[in-house]
């Protein structure tokens, strides 16, 4: 009996990929808003009825595939610092290696990286499911800083009045341990790292940037100090 039970659960995992790889190429042709599970099934040679037993709506399987974006983009960051962690490298410098392997893998996945950085898809509600693998590049990029201010390597940035109960209140939400300054500044160089990222894969420095790996490193050194990393030597 368990020997059935582990075929039938190997043919469904195979099903499954089956059906998000035909997914991610409708994505690649199509886009997100004109994903349809109809089309998915019928270039799988599926009935409908069949393939709703694996997705029950497009949104099921759009979570699926927004879910798995996330954690891949996710895990890119997390190798990327874990690849330091073994010798002493300054957290500036920690903090521009994980950016620039983000934009690596938006590159080398842009329509995986359009579904989850780019225009909403219409109709699309994103469930909790999505929370936590979509905070992953961020609490890594929190860390470096944590890190920093624990081994008191942390410069504060300047804080306007104005913004010191926000930065409070996401410095408990989600960075507990990093100062209300660098949490403020945190979430611009976030925003910023990813406005960067989308403008190259989006098209908008298109005979604007030619050295645009050159233009995003020296990008997200500088968002490093924003946050109050220093550089190496530095005091």
């Amino acid at each position: 009996m368990s020997t059935i039970r582990g075929a039938r659960e190997r043919a469904r995992i195979e099903v499954t990929a089956a059906i998000k790889d035909e997914a991610r190429k409708q994505l690649a042709e199509e886009g997100a808003p004109k994903l349809s599970l109809r089309a998915v099934a019928r270039e799988l040679g599926m009935v409908s009825s069949a393939l709703y037993r694996y997705f029950p709506s497009r949104d099921d399987l759009l979570t699926a595939l927004i879910v798995e974006a996330f954690d891949a983009i996710g895990a890119a960051a997390e190798r990327a610092v874990a690849e330091q962690a073994a010798g002493e490298v300054p957290p500036a410098e920690r903090w521009v290696a994980v950016s620039c392997a983000v934009r690596e893998w938006a590159l080398a996945h842009p329509h995986e990286y359009a579904l989850i950085y780019g225009s909403p898809v219409p109709g699309y509600i994103a469930p909790m499911d999505t929370v936590g693998p979509a905070a992953r590049v961020g609490l890594v990029l929190i860390d470096i800083v944590r890190g920093a201010f624990r081994a008191g390597d942390l410069t504060l940035p300047p804080l306007a009045d104005g913004l010191r109960a926000d930065a409070e209140r996401m410095a408990a939400d989600f960075a507990e341990g990093v100062p209300p300054e660098s949490v403020a500044a945190l979430v611009a160089a976030w925003a910023q790292l990813f406005g960067l990222i989308s403008f190259e894969l989006f098209g908008q420095f298109n005979r604007v940037v030619e050295e645009r790996e050159a233009l995003f490193r020296q990008t997200a050194g500088e968002l490093a100090r924003s946050v109050g990393l220093r550089d190496a030597g530095k005091a």
